[in-house]
């Protein structure tokens, strides 16, 4: 019996169950070459007849075959679903929000014109291909926290046009001051109508207000929590 035959079967065999595995099919795909490797040494030398296993050999390269194909197409969902859970939901059309009047339609027309929807005007809603549609309604500057700090307090709404259920978070949700710089939300004594988190049935909406430190330039949404930029903003002035 050939060694090599029963080598490259029992390789491309740990390859196969390997292969389905994220990041544990890097190795199984080192292993398939192997495999198809003996499996091919092992069908030439049970070519002559001297040894027996050539049907081993030869199920070994199939398997290591498969083997590959698996982890090839596998690594390419999963890195597919990875950019998808990474990027976030995209844009698909701006138009004016229906929770909110504060924007006029001359603005709503441009923005949804050039598709450009990290300029958006308050009283836009942008929807996503996710189904969702999200929207800043209304903004208010200058409040008075408790510790005298200035805040700055925004309302937003959700509206889940699609068919499954959708999740809403404040920390969906960033703003900007002048210079760029970033910020999460703040606690406000006197807010009212707080955002939370939760889920959003098929036809769903909800409505709540998110508070800022300081005076903000622009607001930005983010669908995932893991998203690293996001290109959907409202500017505020």
């Amino acid at each position: 019996m050939s060694g090599l035959a029963i080598a490259g079967l029992v390789v491309a065999g740990v390859a196969l169950l390997t292969s389905f595995v994220p990041i544990v099919n890097n190795a199984a795909f080192v292993l398939a070459l192997v495999a198809a490797v003996l499996a091919i040494v092992g069908i030439v030398k049970t070519g002559a007849g001297k040894r027996r296993g050539r049907g081993m050999a030869v199920a070994g390269l199939v398997i290591a075959v498969l083997s590959v194909v698996i982890v090839l197409v596998t690594q390419s969902i999963y890195g597919a679903a990875i950019d998808s859970v990474t990027d976030g939901a995209q844009p698909t059309n701006a138009s004016s929000s229906s929770a909110s009047q504060a924007a006029s339609s001359d603005a709503a027309s441009s923005s949804a014109s050039s598709a450009d929807y990290s300029n958006m005007a308050v009283g836009q809603a942008v929807d996503l291909d996710n189904g969702l549609s999200v929207s800043v309604d209304k903004v208010e500057t200058g409040l008075a926290n408790y510790d005298g700090s200035t805040v700055t307090q925004i309302t937003v709404t959700y509206k889940n046009n699609g068919s499954s259920n959708a999740s809403f978070n404040m920390f969906d949700w960033k703003a900007s001051d002048a210079n760029g710089a970033q910020r999460d939300t703040t606690y406000y004594d006197k807010q009212e109508n707080e955002l939370n988190s939760g889920t959003l049935s098929a036809g769903g909406t909800v409505t709540g207000t998110l508070a800022f430190e300081g005076d903000i330039a622009k607001v930005y949404y983010y669908s995932s929590i893991v998203q690293s930029d996001s290109n959907i903003a409202w500017t505020l002035s």
